[in-house]
């Protein structure tokens, strides 16, 4: 079984180079500015962290895709608006990103981002395998925008997350939808 996986992803790392105009991949390390919209949380945004992968597929000198995997930590502050939460009290969100973006190059130095992300929410107390059986109930749609500077090895990213999935799964008193900026680096490795 080991020997047919190993095969197949070596088989789709051919046809994904040889379909494309480039191939690279790289790590990336970066901050989270986070906001819960809600009466039940804080108003402002709060600092977090995120690190990961990522690959740029290039089709031709101008199109191609970025699909990346991030850890994401974000954090929040609840108010005394919803009595099913404790007020006042801080609550950190680990997720599992994973953006699949439309690359544009406008030229060697700017590439502009667009493009969905879903992220499934990681509970430090489960294993993968029961995060993943509830991602659907514990997950984040949301559309990215940015813009990337690309000096030679180096990354230069910054873009803007807005959730379209309502993350509360408490009552239907409010709607409860994310917004993150995000600014980092990251480094072509291959």
């Amino acid at each position: 079984m080991k020997k047919i996986i190993i095969l197949s992803s070596i088989i789709l790392g051919i046809g994904i180079t040889g379909f494309s105009q480039g191939f690279h991949i790289g790590a990336k390390v970066g901050a989270n500015a986070n906001k819960i919209n809600g009466q039940s949380f804080n108003n402002g945004f709060n600092l977090g962290y995120q690190l990961g992968g990522f690959a740029e597929i290039d089709f031709s000198k101008t199109i191609g895709i970025q699909p990346e995997v991030l850890f994401s930590q974000s954090q929040t502050t609840t108010t005394n608006f919803n009595s099913n939460l404790t007020p006042n009290s801080n609550a950190d969100f680990n997720y599992l990103s994973i953006p699949i973006l439309l690359r544009i190059n406008t030229g060697k130095l700017v590439t502009l981002h667009v493009g969905p992300q879903y992220s499934i929410l990681v509970s430090n107390s489960k294993t993968f395998v029961q995060n993943g059986s509830d991602a659907f109930k514990n997950g984040d749609f949301a559309m990215v925008a940015g813009l990337q500077l690309n000096l030679g090895s180096l990354r230069v990213y910054g873009r803007y997350n807005i959730g379209l999935s309502n993350l509360n799964d408490i009552d239907n008193k409010e709607q409860w939808k994310s917004q993150q900026i995000q600014v980092g680096l990251g480094l072509k490795i291959f």
